[in-house]
């Protein structure tokens, strides 16, 4: 099993981001990012909560606690959900309804191979 550094280290970079670019979003130093990462200091809940919000992953995978680590290896899709995500709740609506749409026709398609 992945030790809580180990498990931001790869969630950070999945992410694409740099110690620095977590730190500011999180409102920290870079240094402790780090320090996080080597396992030398453990954060505290708080701040676990505001990792795992900001690396799109759960506390409970952070923890240890759960394998399922819920982010995203696929770059290009990952930016995809962020920019959705980033729109008004309607716009969101719309596109979700979209991909339902388009992910049954897919289904179908699989199913009777056309």
């Amino acid at each position: 099993m992945d030790s809580f550094g180990k498990k931001i280290a790869e969630c950070r970079k999945a992410k694409g981001y740099s110690q620095s670019e977590l730190a500011r979003k999180i409102n920290t130093h870079y240094s402790i990012i780090g320090k996080y990462e080597r396992d030398e200091v453990k954060p505290t809940i708080d701040v676990i909560k505001k990792l795992a919000q900001e690396l799109e992953t759960t506390v409970g995978y952070l923890a240890g606690e759960t394998q399922d680590q819920e982010v995203f290896k696929d770059p290009i899709m990952l930016k995809r959900l962020q920019q959705i995500n980033s729109l008004p709740e309607e716009d969101k609506a719309h596109i979700l309804y979209a991909i339902d749409n388009l992910l049954a026709s897919a289904a179908t398609r699989l199913a009777y191979g056309k």
